[in-house]
């Protein structure tokens, strides 16, 4: 598999669960729960697949350097809003106004990577390059789903 087939599938996956989320209330506390924790495991293995396959062929690159480096420092915003809304009351108005701010940090970056980093990606990788990381990514991302499973 394409590796921006891939990710550009994950992508969809997460925006789809990030609008559910979106249209509970604080009401909803069981259904943002378990929307919640879809969200969490999707964004969790999204971002090790990339952290430790598809950036590291990157970020030596001139033309993916930069933008590389910034996609880390998003990710590493991202896992701290998580985190933060994991522990905090789905009934809250706060874990609503977090909620928001999450959905619009996880917006920017796909935006970023799908506009400005992939094409740029696709030169550095090549076709078969994006092949290979695909496939590689696909495993990594089997593994990690059957050992969040267990």
């Amino acid at each position: 598999m394409n590796a921006f087939t891939l990710l550009k599938a994950d992508h969809k996956k997460v925006a789809g669960i990030l609008e559910k989320i979106d249209e509970t209330t604080e009401r909803g506390v069981k259904t943002r729960e378990e929307l919640f924790t879809q969200l969490k495991t999707e964004l969790d293995i999204h971002t090790r697949i990339e952290e430790t396959i598809f950036y590291p062929a990157l970020k030596d690159a001139d033309e993916t350097r930069d933008i590389t480096l910034e996609a880390f420092e998003e990710h590493k915003v991202v896992k701290t809003l998580l985190g933060e809304l994991e522990s905090l009351g789905k009934d809250k108005e706060e874990w609503t106004a977090k909620f928001t701010v999450l959905k619009e940090n996880i917006e920017h970056h796909v935006e970023e990577e799908e506009g400005e980093m992939f094409p740029k990606a696709r030169k550095v990788l090549g076709e078969d390059g994006a092949e290979t990381l695909g496939t590689r990514m696909e495993k990594a991302k089997g593994e990690q789903k059957a050992a969040a499973a267990s």
